[in-house]
Formats: C-alpha cells, structure tokens, sequence
C-alpha cells in the first residue's frame, strides 16, 4: 500500500461545535495532539498501532486504540468506533487493503488468534494504514468531537444542558483543553450509552463534564482531576472480575497529560 499523502491539512476548522464558536487547529497543533493520543494507547510504537488488551473481548487499532469486535461479539459492552474510522477513510479516498470495509469485522475472534496472526499480511497491512494516516485520524476524532454536542445535551435538563455547553467552551479556549477533550472521549467515549456504565453509573466526558464547577482559568486541569474522580466511580462500580484497579494508574497518568500539553 502506497502512503497517504493526499489529506495534509494546513488548516482544520469546525464551525459550529457550539454557537458562534469555531474552533481552529494548525498543523503543528493536529500533529502534536496526533502523536501525544499515539503515545498514550502505545508509547508511539508501530506495533502498538494493532493491539488487544489482556482481559477485553475486542482489538484496539490505531492511535487512538479505536474499539473493533470480533464476528463472535454478541452484546458488545462497549461503543464499536473502528468502522466508523475506515468508513471515514473511505470517504477521503484512502486507499484500503483489498479484505477492509466499513462492514468488516474483526478478523480473529479472540486475543490468543490475534497475536498468533501478529506477523500476518492482513496485520502488516492493517499497521501500514495505520502509520500512514495519523493526521486523518486526529480530523477523524475532530469530527467526532464536532458530532458529540447533541449527544451529550441529549435527555438533560436546562441546568445540566447549560453547564455542559459553559465547561465546553471554557475547554475549547485553548489547545491543552481541545486535546483534553479529543483524548477523553476517544478513551471513554461521550456517556451516553446505557451500555457504558456500572450499576447506573457512566465514565464518559459527559460525567466529566458535569463534575466540573469553575468558571475561570484553569479548565483543563479541573477536568483531569474530575476525570480521576469519574474514573476511580468506574473502578469501584467495575464487576470484581474485571480487575479494573489495574488500569487506573495508567489511566490517571494520562489524564495528567492534559494540563502539561503545550
């Protein structure tokens, strides 16, 4: 497969994430966040681009670990954003390996055939997309930052509504405060899902979001410590089998990323 050089963005912009707002990210900016996301799913490695967790019944793939489940997946727990991403790739003319689709499931059902196939063509070629189309990637998860204001707004009061759309924007002020709200939703998703929630209790950047109280300076890094509260619920309210007490460290140490990011 050839590398994709065709999407090179020198300017992204999103109208509309909120009203009268517009959000900009240079080139520089998508790069840096692009490498920063990679570096928190993998340490930036090649190899890390096409993974499967100890303990979870789906692939994470790509720099931002999108979910990809296995034919065999019956009541998937968790929001499927693989496909939306090759669908996305699709649609700016990226060219795909012959076996890949929107509609394409993962090709090994578990995590023992996924890593006897980790030297396989079909792997190979799945890392080579991968490596080659970080900057679509980052306008991918933009996108799906720009789609997510309803969905969060979505069944909440005024009150709730108003406090989401004011922590929102006091975010979108700044570059750290866009990677914090890209990073986070690719990692734990928007909070809208019954799925996605322990004994009725969400972790997606919803709850973040209505955890937060200031007004002033200092958003992204009230947002990382909401975040740890939101995520340490989540471990609490975790089915025992799942040993979710294992991840948290790491967890919390990505989250810390958000206020140092310049």
């Amino acid at each position: 497969m050839k590398r994709f050089n065709g999407f090179f963005l020198f300017l992204l912009l999103l109208a509309s994430i909120l009203e009268g707002h517009q959000i900009r990210i240079s080139a520089s900016q998508a790069k840096r966040m692009g490498e920063k996301i990679w570096q928190n799913e993998s340490g930036q490695s090649i190899a890390g681009l096409t993974a499967w967790n100890e303990g979870e019944e789906f692939a994470s793939v790509g720099i931002g670990h999108f979910i990809w489940f296995p034919q065999s997946a019956t009541t998937p727990p968790f929001k499927e954003t693989f496909p939306e991403l090759v669908a996305f790739f699709q649609k700016n003319q990226v060219p795909l390996p012959d076996w890949l689709s929107p509609k394409q499931a993962c090709p090994w059902n578990e995590r023992q055939a996924f890593y006897q196939a980790f030297e396989s063509e079909k792997m190979e070629d799945l890392r080579e997309l991968l490596e080659n189309t970080v900057d679509l990637q980052i306008y991918f998860m933009v996108e799906r930052l720009k789609r997510s204001l309803p969905l969060l707004l979505a069944n909440l009061d005024q009150a709730e509504q108003k406090k989401i759309r004011f922590q929102f924007q006091r975010l979108c002020q700044s570059s750290a405060g866009l990677y914090a709200l890209l990073d986070y939703i690719n990692f734990k998703g928007e909070g809208v899902l019954e799925s996605e929630s322990y004994q009725g209790e969400g972790w997606g950047l919803r709850h973040v979001l209505l955890q937060m109280k200031g007004k002033g300076p200092g958003a992204v890094a009230e947002f990382a410590q909401c975040a740890k509260a939101v995520l340490a619920k989540r471990v609490q309210n975790a089915p025992p089998h799942r040993n979710e007490v294992r991840w948290l460290k790491g967890w919390y140490n990505r989250l810390d990323t958000y206020p140092a990011f310049s």
